[in-house]
């Protein structure tokens, strides 16, 4: 039964592959990636053969200790990442529970994480053969390690099932998640400077830890080779036991969610209440306007977008601190124009089934892009504003504000032209409503990819001669060349606008039949 659902995960992930190359091809983007940061943790724990004990073992141990925290935090808000061997999904099916314990701890190696957790654990026994000794107690520290990371996000996606069916905790904890990743930089920086503070004491803090259930594992190779096999047989007693505990209580938690589902069912809600729609025009664009605000204020796959673009200052002030030069900021207004810009994209995609409503109540293709237009400008435009202005307060240079105010604008209203006429022409694998943000759709990743960084070049190309105004004001300081850009950038992104807004909503009447069988298959 245990080798049974191991193939079955097997069998899901290639079938998955199957439905398009281009998935096959984003995978493997995504597997490069993920190699190329294990191959660094792995050549620096082979490098640390050589090094001092100490430093070997405060390294290995503060790691271990990190990456069973990872996987124990991480699954309370990406529990719906991966859902192909789903605990839910063997509710009706008469699996002996020592089995499906095993199954589903085995089955959390096949993948990326498990994967890449493995080898960088695995490369812990090079960084202690320094005799067949810690060798050995390198290689069943590892194990247990990895087993104990893989039981624990079991335990945590487990009790917080219940929790994570919620729609409202689902949508707060993925937008949560989302500021510590944008803010990753200033973080890790900040963390450098702590540690290098505080060097003398990591020691004793692997030390301290070394004895804790993060770290007992991860510190048995250590040990042995510094020739106490007394602490290291105590560590591994405690190892072990936090394996069979955390197991332990999966396993009860696990019978518990098997018998006992968790449902999500939706709240009573009183009517009368038309919110947006109340407030804005009665037309069909109108109409459109009010569903897409609503969407981009509830929906965390649009809302994320409110959340990370206003951090992006942060990290242009925390750059630009450390070389004591903001002229950094100027990238804020175009780099967040672009990016609000295009998020409408792939709003077709993100409608699903919800689409149907635009096809069978006939809302001309206009009225469609026009509305979804509307609707991110209302948010955008006064973004955009404030990053071009709030940007010289730092640098004093207002000469430069009206051709950065051209480019910036010139690329908000040309990409939503540009956005407009891809999202109804092309869909592609975007999270299904209520879904995760971060969740990993199957579909044509590949295809996804070529339509983003096509669109992205036609786009660099649509804003070129606000580009080459405000590199000549650049150049020769003269303000006119400011002025005509703020100029060419309005009445040249408004023209591409209006230019999108007509061609999208002509391809959006003859393929909306088109483009919601489309939508079934991405699913």
């Amino acid at each position: 039964m245990v080798a049974h659902l191991l193939r079955l995960k097997l069998t899901l992930l290639r079938n998955g592959l199957r439905r398009s190359p281009w998935q096959l091809v984003g995978l493997a983007f995504g597997g490069l990636y993920a190699l190329g940061l294990v191959g660094v943790v792995v050549v620096a724990l082979i490098l640390l053969r050589t090094a001092d004990p100490e430093l070997a073992q405060t390294v290995v141990v503060l790691g271990g200790s990190a990456a069973l925290l990872g996987w124990g935090l991480i699954p309370v808000v990406a529990s719906a990442a991966d859902l192909t061997l789903d605990p839910a999904r063997f509710t009706t099916s008469a699996i002996p529970m020592r089995q499906l314990l095993t199954g589903l701890a085995l089955g959390g190696l096949i993948g990326i994480p498990g994967l890449a957790t493995a080898l960088a654990a695995l490369a812990t026994v090079w960084t202690w053969a320094r005799g067949p000794l810690p060798a050995v107690a390198a290689l069943v520290g590892a194990a247990v390690g990895v087993l104990t990371c893989i039981v624990l996000s079991k335990v945590v996606t487990t009790a917080t099932a219940s929790l994570a069916s919620s729609r409202r905790f689902k949508d707060v904890s993925a937008i949560a998640f989302m500021v510590p990743l944008v803010l990753m930089g200033p973080i890790v920086a900040g963390v450098g400077r702590g540690i290098t503070a505080s060097t003398g004491f990591l020691p004793e803090l692997a030390a301290t830890l070394s004895w804790t259930p993060l770290g007992a594992a991860w510190s048995l190779g250590g040990d042995v080779a510094v020739g106490r096999p007394g602490a290291a047989a105590l560590k591994l007693v405690i190892a072990a036991a936090t394996l069979a505990v955390l197991s332990w209580c999966w396993k009860l938690l696990l019978e518990r969610a098997l018998v006992n589902p968790p449902y999500a069912g939706s709240g009573s809600r009183k009517g009368g209440k038309l919110g947006l729609f109340d407030l804005l025009p009665a037309t069909p664009a109108g109409a459109v306007t009010a569903r897409a605000l609503t969407y981009w204020l509830r929906d965390p796959r649009y809302s994320g977008s409110l959340v990370v673009v206003p951090l992006l200052p942060i990290l242009l002030v925390f750059q630009g601190s450390q070389s004591g030069d903001y002229g950094v900021l100027a990238v804020a207004a175009p780099l967040a124009a672009f990016l609000l810009a295009w998020s409408i994209s792939a709003d077709v995609s993100y409608d699903n089934t919800a689409f149907a409503l635009h096809v069978a109540t006939g809302v001309r293709g206009v009225d469609d892009r026009l509305g979804r237009a509307l609707a991110c400008l209302a948010f955008a435009l006064p973004v955009v504003l404030i990053f071009a202005v709030g940007q010289y307060f730092f640098t004093g240079s207002w000469s430069e504000l009206p051709g950065q105010l051209g480019l910036s604008l010139g690329i908000l209203f040309t990409g939503l032209g540009l956005s407009s006429v891809v999202s109804a022409r092309y869909t592609v694998a975007v999270p299904l409503p209520g879904d995760s943000p971060f969740k990993k759709p199957p579909g044509n990743v590949g295809q996804t990819l070529v339509v983003q960084f096509a669109g992205m070049g036609v786009l660099s190309l649509l804003v070129l001669p606000e580009v080459g105004l405000l590199i000549a004001q650049l150049v020769t300081g003269n303000a006119m060349f400011g002025w005509a850009n703020l100029a060419v950038g309005l009445m040249l992104g408004l023209a591409l606008f209006g230019a999108g807004i007509r061609l999208g909503g002509k391809w959006l009447d003859a393929r909306g039949p088109e483009l919601l069988a489309q939508l079934t298959v991405n699913r």
